[in-house]
């Protein structure tokens, strides 16, 4: 089908904003859409990228669970701190607004917060927390999400993927940008694994016997659907790698993203009515934005924190390991090679394709030469 995978960020940016218009998003909107799930391609994340675009944000707004306009109102606010309800909109919209709710607040107060619940999945965690980095503060955020992780020794998802991810701003050319599930691995990477036919690693999925599911992804999913498996923690299957570790910080993560905002948790997050008809994920969210000029100064800050890395980067590497990364680092340079465009896969290309003839949108793809 494709001599090339490739698509240049000009022609896929403008093909992504073009397909949210239309499927009713507002342009401004739109654009905010498209800058989230395409960073996930330049950080090379391809579990949230352009493999979603058409499954989690088109196919949802067609099937009415998610609003193309967004509602984002301010339930409580203080100085420091709001609760928002997302009324089922975008979910990045959502997040970009309301982290720059919570860096406003930080840049005036010292530190701020906002809570967000009824929203939809977001992207990656990570694009909210840089926003932090970028102006200066330490930057937090977590969601909740449909229910596909078990506890330790449990064999039935109770809660979800839930990142857990942080940011501190560095004198470097990255920032400090830690961004992972607290899942063993996310639904995104089995999804994305399945497209290009690969097995899950041992120990990522367990089954209704306690022991690890091996074999195609593609089969591990379906499992998952029918609640026959689920994933598996930080750390893995069982306490011996610390699951447990795991475990904490997921919960922590479903408490920070529905206590505050009193919003949805757990199983009422799959998705699926009463009947099994589809229904607004109506997930939670959670932004904290800290800023550095309110301690000792954004430059003694990012300079402390370069330090910091530059020194563990230094330190002993093991035999035949060519360096010693930090979080963000890896992106960073995925970024920098990933100049030319974006690697897309026929699976998602087919997909393109569709949805540019649905909306009959004047894109011809490299991949169609």
């Amino acid at each position: 089908m494709a001599k090339t995978n490739i698509v240049d960020w000009t022609t896929i940016t403008n093909f992504v904003v073009d397909s949210f218009v239309g499927y009713g998003i507002p342009r401004a909107d739109a654009e905010i859409c498209a800058d989230v799930l395409l960073e996930s391609d330049k950080r090379g994340i391809e579990s949230h990228g352009c493999n979603r675009f058409k499954p989690i944000y088109l196919d949802r707004i067609k099937a009415g669970i998610q609003n193309p306009i967004t509602n984002f109102e301010i339930i409580k606010e203080t100085e420091t701190t709001a609760v928002v309800d997302g009324h089922d909109g975008m979910g990045q919209v959502i997040g970009h607004r309301a982290m720059s709710m919570a860096i406003e607040k930080a840049k005036k107060y010292g530190m701020g917060m906002v809570v967000v619940r009824n929203s939809c999945h977001y992207g990656i965690a990570g694009y909210y927390t840089s926003m932090a980095t970028k102006a200066g503060c330490i930057g937090l955020t977590g969601t909740n999400a449909r229910p596909t992780v078990a506890p330790t020794f449990g064999v039935v998802g109770a809660f979800g993927t839930n990142p857990l991810t942080l940011g501190v701003p560095t004198d470097e050319a990255f920032d400090f940008n830690f961004d992972a599930a607290t899942s063993i691995v996310q639904n995104g990477k089995l999804e994305y694994y399945e497209r290009i036919g690969h097995d899950i690693p041992n120990g990522t999925v367990v089954g209704p016997d306690g022991n690890a599911v091996l074999g195609e992804a593609g089969a591990a999913l379906k499992k998952m659907t029918t609640g026959e498996a689920a994933l598996a923690t930080l750390g893995g299957v069982g306490e011996e790698l610390a699951g447990y570790k795991g475990y904490g910080f997921a919960l922590f993560v479903e408490l920070l993203s529905a206590v505050l905002s009193d919003g949805r948790y757990g199983k009422v997050l799959t998705g699926k009515g009463e009947n099994g008809e589809k229904v607004p994920f109506g997930l939670g969210h959670f932004f904290i934005a800290i800023d550095t000029d309110h301690f000792l100064g954004e430059d003694v800050c990012r300079k402390k924190a370069g330090d910091i890395l530059r020194e563990v980067r230094s330190t002993k590497k093991a035999p035949g390991a060519d360096r010693i990364y930090t979080a963000g680092e890896k992106e960073y340079e995925i970024r920098l090679a990933r100049h030319a465009g974006v690697p897309i896969n026929e699976s998602v290309q087919k997909e393109f394709i569709a949805v540019r003839d649905e909306l009959g949108l004047p894109y011809k793809f490299p991949f169609e030469d």
